[in-house]
């Protein structure tokens, strides 16, 4: 039987004090992201006109989609669950026991995911949505052979020839695609079970951050969390895009290396998801320095190396079947820049993309990430201590190195959702009276945002 651990420095973690500077500064940093947003929209419809010259890709900037006012069948479900949310979470969370905290947390993100899908209908908002010519469903009927597949995957990444892999499925490792020919194997093919499957997923969220914080000794952030991430805006797009399949999946890995300071024998799963995190898209190599930071919190090392075990070996088996993770990254940069990232500028994107992470993750974790910024300056190395802090600032260089890198020039909305959902624990700062008044305006913004912007992902 593998010992619990139980240390000091996981059971009576040191909490970070709010910043005491307080509202004034919150709401003069929201401010200052909705002043940014502003600008984002302003330049981006200024680069739309006609003769412009330059060329964004992006109708509703900073955001990819389109302007168009509408309701659906989704607006009142959406709205009462907002409602009862934000009136009646905070108590819940506070008083109920811990595993049918996170039973109700995940079936109530469930509904509010679902709910702002159906807000652009079945066909356009859920079923349709990873079945159009681009989507990893369009090449599922022409894949027979899952060997050959694999073995074939690299040299179907570039455009220009006749083979070459749709847009989606050129664009990330062959894991996600797998995903998909898989479901349609178990007789669970199209389109509603593709978006049933990523809704299922992707919500897994709502239960990964908050149990990460209680197995890192702060389950009162946890507690605190936990309603803020069934309101997140982000699941507008968890609802449907194939990225809150990719947040879910390597959330609940950290969730898994998290209790592996408690149990060690789960820190070889923890790397079997992260490890296949790495094959449903490139970029969430960056979740490492998440995973290192649950590790630092505990200083147990020796879960790293089992984790690591766990990464090596999905590494190796995609390798036995003949794709090279680097040979893939490396082509899918190649073919990034053979498509429209050759002509969406990126003077424009550096900063706009920042924006749309905003709008992501909505105006109270905004408040809770300066209060993070704020109490990291004050006290570095009590904030190195403390799992709330530490693992926002992790987020928050995810999310700085994927924009620097400029190979996300728009649609972060979605495919920064892996790294948004770690600026959560952000929430357990926020004093606890105006918390109801921030979880309404988390759900204020995503019900905005859908009713005004038809998203295409």
């Amino acid at each position: 039987m593998v010992p619990v651990m139980t240390t000091a420095r996981l059971t009576e973690p040191p909490k970070t004090a709010p910043a005491p500077t307080g509202r004034r500064a919150d709401l003069i940093a929201v401010a200052l992201a909705m002043a940014l947003v502003a600008a984002a929209i302003a330049v981006g419809l200024y680069y739309n006109r006609p003769g412009s010259g330059v060329v964004i890709y992006a109708f509703a900037p900073p955001l990819f989609g389109l302007w168009l006012a509408h309701v659906g069948p989704g607006s009142i479900a959406a709205v009462v669950v907002a409602i009862l949310v934000v009136t009646r979470g905070p108590v819940l969370a506070a008083r109920l026991r811990w595993r049918p905290l996170l039973a109700l947390g995940y079936v109530t993100a469930l509904a509010w995911t679902f709910s702002l899908a159906m807000i652009d209908g079945w066909a356009r908002g859920f079923t349709g949505r990873l079945a159009t010519e681009h989507e990893y469903l369009h090449e599922v009927p022409g894949i027979t052979d899952i060997p050959r597949m694999l073995s074939e995957f690299s040299s179907r990444i570039l455009d220009f020839q006749p083979n070459s892999w749709t847009t989606h499925v050129s664009g990330h490792p062959p894991g996600a695609t797998l995903l998909f020919v898989w479901l349609d194997r178990l007789g669970l093919g199209g389109g509603a079970w593709a978006s049933t499957f990523v809704v299922l997923a992707g919500c897994l969220v709502v239960v990964a951050v908050p149990v990460t914080l209680s197995a890192l000794g702060r389950q009162d952030a946890a507690r605190t969390v936990l309603p803020f991430a069934v309101l997140t805006p982000g699941a507008i797009w968890i609802g449907v895009s194939a990225d809150g399949l990719f947040a879910g999946v390597t959330a609940t890995g950290i969730a898994l290396l998290a209790l592996a300071t408690r149990r060690r024998i789960l820190a070889l799963p923890a790397g079997l998801l992260l490890g296949f995190g790495l094959f449903l898209s490139y970029g969430l190599v960056l979740l490492g320095l998440i995973a290192l930071a649950v590790v630092v919190l505990t200083r147990q090392w020796r879960i790293l190396l089992f984790a690591l075990l766990g990464v090596a070996a999905v590494v190796a088996a995609f390798a036995v079947t003949g794709f090279w993770w680097l040979d893939g990254y490396h082509l899918v940069v190649e073919r990034y820049y053979q498509g429209i990232a050759t002509l969406r500028p990126y003077s424009y994107w550096v900063w706009a993309d920042i924006a749309a992470v905003l709008i992501a993750i909505g105006p109270a974790v905004v408040a809770g990430t300066r209060r993070t910024g704020s109490a990291f300056l004050a006290e570095p190395k009590r904030s190195f201590r403390d799992p709330v802090t530490l693992i926002v600032l992790a987020a928050v260089l995810t999310i700085a190195f994927a924009d620097l890198s400029g190979l996300s020039k728009a649609e972060v909305e979605r495919i920064w959702l892996p790294f948004a959902v770690w600026t959560l624990p952000a929430m357990a700062l926020l004093p606890s009276p105006g918390r109801r008044w921030w979880l309404a305006a988390q759900a204020a913004t995503a019900l905005v945002v859908n009713h005004l912007v038809l998203t295409s992902w």
